[in-house]
Order: structure tokens, then C-alpha cells, then sequence
């Protein structure tokens, strides 16, 4: 059911509408109606959007921190690789038993970090104790 009201506005905004009324056709109440719905629609979702606002906002700080502490975790690991692969002296292809018990430490490593991955544990929160018993150290 439609309800009439008198109405006072701008003169320039009279003037749009007719304007949008010749070009659109049509009538000035379906203009009117669609402008308010749209109007009171958005004022509704502005609170929501507000509330929304203030946790993207913090999340967007937790992962930009999350990111810069990436890098310097990144950076230390790539400084630590290139510092053992300079001070350590190449294995000769001949020495077999050497070649075999880095071969087996890879392998546990790679076991080690399989299961702490699945566990949900991580080294630098238990303080270091990530090894297992039998690993050498």
C-alpha cells in the first residue's frame, strides 16, 4: 500500500529528477522509493561493516607482523645454510661410510620433522627440544 507525503526539496535535486524521469521514463515516486530503499539499506549495513572494520584491521596487523617475522625466520635459516655449507669440507664420493651416516641423519631429520609437522609441535616454542632421544647431536 502507498502512502502519500508532501515533500520539500532542493530545487536542483527537483530539477534531476525530472530530468531522470524524461530520460529513464517512468515516474517520480519510483525514483524516490528505489533512492530511499538504497539509502536505508546502506545506513543498515554501515554498523556491520563498522564491526567488520575493526577485526580485518587487526587481522590485516597480525599478518603483517606474521610476514615480517617470516622474513627475518627465512633470512636467519638462508644465513645459517650458507655458513655450514661454507665451514664444512666436502665429502669425497670414495668415503662410503661417511656418505651412509649422513645419509641416515638426513633421514632422520626428515622423519623428525614429518612427525612435528603432523604433531602440531614446533621447536622454537618447547624450547629447543625438538630432537629425539636416539638423534645425535
Amino acid at each position: 500500500m502507498k502512502v502519500r507525503q508532501n515533500l520539500y526539496i532542493e530545487r536542483s535535486l527537483r530539477d534531476a529528477l525530472d530530468a531522470l524521469v524524461a530520460r529513464e521514463g517512468g515516474n517520480k515516486s519510483r525514483f524516490v522509493n528505489a533512492a530511499l530503499e538504497d539509502l536505508l539499506a546502506k545506513r543498515g549495513t554501515k554498523a556491520v561493516d563498522d564491526l567488520f572494520k575493526l577485526r580485518l584491521d587487526r587481522i590485516s596487523r597480525e599478518i603483517t607482523s606474521c610476514r615480517s617475522e617470516l622474513g627475518i625466520l627465512l633470512e636467519a635459516f638462508a644465513l645459517f645454510v650458507r655458513y655450514q655449507l661454507m665451514v664444512t669440507a666436502p665429502i669425497p664420493e670414495s668415503d662410503e661410510a661417511t656418505l651412509s651416516i649422513g645419509s641416515e641423519r638426513f633421514e632422520r631429520f626428515i622423519s623428525q620433522l614429518g612427525r612435528q609437522l603432523a604433531s602440531g609441535r614446533r621447536s622454537l616454542s618447547d624450547g629447543m627440544t625438538w630432537l629425539d632421544a636416539d638423534t645425535e647431536r
